[in-house]
């Protein structure tokens, strides 16, 4: 893969070779993120889990304390009072039944969170072939199916990512904008990492964090030391 000149003149500020603590990692992401838009920073979390197995799965969410830097969009299925409540504490858009053939064969996505009371959770069961696979779809674990929805939606306005394991047993979360801070930057890293360590499965043997890897939208990967997890 061929790489532009900017990201290959950025590549050169970060030694392949070393594991940096996490302070080091966020300032050299930061100093390498120079596209003209202001670039996300994710951190890539790769795991000694076999997602395979039910009881080795990782998936939650935690509210990072800095928020995302992105606006998101959260749409919510409920009904009776719990449409007004959930209208009132900011949801994007709220409905139930109604909204299935919309997003079924209209292909509406324009949110980025889904929540759902649990007695809707039959109606948004039938979005699953849809939902499923952008990862869209509801969850108790996530904090996702509630009869709380103003908690679950001033909690996601606020900052909350849903982090879970993909088919490789990688965990990819954003922590927010090249724009913040260092310290911003950290305080969310650290929220993160406390929430993936409490994460760990009973059932896994052997090491659970195998790397990590900070990287902006644009720029190379920074290694961040385990040592410390």
């Amino acid at each position: 893969m061929k790489h532009g000149k900017k990201y290959t003149e950025a590549a050169k500020l970060i030694d392949r070779t070393v594991f940096y603590e996490p302070e080091e990692a966020i300032a050299l992401v930061k100093k390498t993120a120079t596209a003209k838009f202001d670039e996300t920073i994710e951190v890539h979390i790769r795991t000694g889990c076999d997602g395979r197995h039910a009881e080795q799965q990782i998936r939650g969410a935690v509210v990072l304390p800095n928020g995302t830097g992105k606006t998101v969009k959260v749409l919510v299925f409920a009904k009776g009072d719990k449409l007004n409540e959930a209208e009132a504490a900011g949801a994007d858009y709220v409905g139930g039944e109604e909204l299935i053939p919309k997003i079924q064969n209209d292909g509406w996505l324009d949110f980025d969170v889904v929540v759902a009371t649990p007695d809707m959770m039959g109606v948004v069961g039938r979005l699953g072939k849809v939902l499923g696979p952008k990862g869209l779809m509801p969850n108790p674990k996530a904090g996702t199916v509630t009869m709380d929805v103003a908690k679950a939606i001033a909690d996601i306005k606020a900052g909350k990512i849903e982090y879970r394991l993909d088919k490789t047993n990688i965990v990819h979360v954003p922590i927010g904008k090249a724009s913040f801070t260092e310290e911003a930057l950290l305080e969310n890293f650290n929220a993160l990492m406390d929430a993936i360590i409490k994460a760990r499965p009973n059932a896994l043997k052997g090491q659970y964090l195998k790397s990590i890897t900070l990287t902006s939208t644009m720029g190379p990967g920074v290694k961040v030391s385990v040592a410390r997890y």
